[in-house]
């Protein structure tokens, strides 16, 4: 049974785009906020976004499209946001303190607040005073460019409030689109950033030219380092395994460590060609510069930002996560791809 919201999502990129696809497939009215106004009228008149996922196809009439987002925001009760994290703080800055009061936040940002290093609900409540039971995430493993092609994706919804949980994700279940939930809200965020650096690595291991025996233990070493991160910050479901007893065969069994939201995506994006960590890693690995790498790619590689996010957290925790922190030496250090890589064949086991 779908609950009633007035849903607004923030952000137009390939991501928010599948997402408002997925709602008004289910005949959910979205207030959708979109940069700019040009490609406002472009939807209106052509029913697809023209910069993103261009095969994805709207019923306008139930989109309510604007440019002010603020005025999205005080329109909506359950606010999607979907910016990448780099431009997070940009558009908050848009929005009155009082603004998110009593309304519940549906986070599809794959990062950390940058230069506060933190999940999107610790800024919230610190900036919005929005407590946690009123935050929820939502992740894959899902690539956008499958959603828009109605190719069969599962999608994790996490919140401390199991009953309004199960409500925002019966918004977005569809024949295309399978729901789970999780109440580990802090954990699937953290392993969503993490992912995205080691989906990066990935790449530069692929422009690197190392082949698919050294990626395959790259993988399952990076699975092992991310568990110790998030053990670290007190995650839930580490142990693989191990469920509690289901009551019948075709049940569910409850989710650990080997689940999608933590295991599944990080394979994904590891591997799948629609990753743009993996690709932007890929142009590391032969030789692109940073600065040339992004404006070859014209999109946002979370992993980039991220991998400086997660070492400066992690100079306080103390978390083993020696590939991390190469792969932001490469990055952010200027090291070279060669010399990182040659220092994580020596920590692979």
């Amino acid at each position: 049974m779908i609950t009633s919201f007035n849903i607004g999502v923030i952000g137009n990129g390939s991501w928010a785009t599948a997402l408002v696809k997925v709602l008004t497939d289910n005949g959910q009215k979205i207030n959708w906020w979109i940069r700019n106004k040009a490609s406002i009228e472009y939807i209106k008149r052509r029913r697809h976004n023209p910069n993103y996922l261009s095969s994805a196809s709207f019923d306008t009439a139930l989109l309510n499209m604007s440019e002010d987002v603020s005025e999205v925001v005080n329109s909506s009760d359950l606010i999607v946001m979907a910016v990448p994290s780099a431009f997070i703080l940009e558009v908050l800055q848009k929005i009155d303190k009082t603004s998110f009061k009593n309304k519940k936040i549906l986070s599809a940002i794959k990062g950390l607040v940058p230069g506060e290093d933190v999940l999107l609900n610790e800024h919230l409540l610190k900036q919005f005073d929005v407590p946690l039971e009123n935050y929820f995430a939502v992740l894959g493993p899902c690539h956008a460019e499958e959603v828009a092609a109605e190719k069969l994706s599962y999608l994790t919804f996490s919140g401390i409030d199991e009953a309004t949980t199960t409500s925002i994700a019966s918004l977005f279940h569809t024949s295309y689109i399978n729901t789970i939930i999780n109440s580990d809200i802090l954990g699937v965020q953290y392993a969503a950033v993490l992912k995205n650096i080691y989906a990066l690595g990935a790449g530069i291991a692929h422009g690197l030219e190392y082949g698919d025996n050294f990626l395959s233990v790259y993988i399952a070493n990076s699975a092992d380092e991310m568990a110790c991160f998030l053990r670290k910050m007190g995650a839930l479901h580490m142990v693989v395994g191990e469920h509690q007893k289901v009551k019948a065969p075709n049940q569910r069994k409850d989710i650990n460590y080997a689940a999608s939201v933590y295991l599944g995506d990080l394979l994904v994006t590891c591997y799948s060609l629609y990753s743009r960590n993996r690709t932007f890693g890929n142009m590391i690995g032969k030789g692109y510069t940073v600065q040339s790498a992004q404006l070859e790619m014209n999109m946002v590689a979370e992993g980039y930002y991220a991998a400086r996010c997660i070492y400066n957290i992690n100079q306080k925790i103390g978390a083993e996560i020696p590939i991390a922190e190469t792969i932001y030496k490469i990055l952010w250090a200027r090291m070279h791809p060669e010399e990182g890589f040659k220092m994580i064949e020596e920590v692979l086991v």
